[in-house]
């Protein structure tokens, strides 16, 4: 049965409003996925077919649609944000506000969004705080049908040489493809997704069998010479080995 639904955080970070705005209206590749920037104005285009019903930058941003493009889960989608100045403008106040309807597996939808936004603003945070503004290649893909197990991030975790003591802000030496060593910090770990990010990377892993699908992977690499094809290539190859020895 249909059912609405909002999802509400509220943070602080270290880069100003300014900042703040671009990630979330044109930076999207370096903390989400690329999408279709919105047309500045109200009543302009936003992405996923969505409408600007708000649009006063640098403080308040508000898309909206119904019957979401490829996502037959829902039958309206809105996103709000809010952004207010702090320390003079050096740091930013954030509230984010995901709300629409769910056609059906209310519980299960609703569980799986709420935690993906935790872990995706907070990467959003790592994005501004040590790459905001550098080009970045993005891929996204989803793990082999192993991946559904329901110790599948566990098994991430042995691959990439995690222990279960390792914890959020720990720097490791983890195995990445092709068997080199990544000098890492462990930027976000929890039973539902675990963050890596490098001097010149974000590593995300995301534990999606809890919600009925395979693991998947994210990486948001900003090195000059990133190539996001390649980066597709040697981590997909590097998650089918993980769960061909599990």
């Amino acid at each position: 049965m249909p059912k609405e639904f909002e999802i509400a955080r509220e943070f602080e970070v270290d880069a100003t409003p300014e900042q703040v705005w671009t990630a979330f209206t044109a930076g999207t590749g370096g903390w989400l996925w690329p999408m279709e920037a919105p047309e500045p104005r109200e009543g302009g285009r936003g992405p996923f077919g969505s409408t600007v019903t708000v649009w006063d930058p640098p403080h308040h941003y508000t898309n909206r649609v119904a019957d979401v493009e490829g996502i037959s889960e829902q039958t309206l989608n809105q996103l709000d944000y809010t952004i207010e100045p702090r320390d003079e403008g050096r740091r930013a106040w954030v509230r984010y506000v995901h709300s629409g309807i769910f056609v059906d597996d209310w519980d299960n939808q609703y569980d799986g969004a709420s935690k993906h936004t935790g872990f995706y603003l907070h990467t959003l945070r790592e994005y501004l705080t040590h790459f905001d503004g550098r080009p970045v290649a993005f891929t996204t893909f989803d793990g082999p049908e192993g991946g559904r197990a329901p110790d599948a991030l566990a098994t991430v975790a042995r691959a990439l040489g995690l222990t279960d003591g390792t914890t959020a802000g720990d720097r490791v030496q983890a195995r990445g493809p092709g068997g080199r060593s990544l000098d890492a910090v462990v930027d976000y770990r929890d039973p539902y997704f675990i963050g890596l990010r490098t001097d010149d990377t974000l590593v995300r892993f995301f534990g999606r069998n809890h919600w009925g699908h395979t693991v998947g992977v994210s990486v948001h690499d900003f090195a000059l010479d990133a190539d996001a094809k390649a980066d597709e290539a040697a981590w997909q190859d590097w998650l089918t080995g993980a769960f061909s020895k599990s």
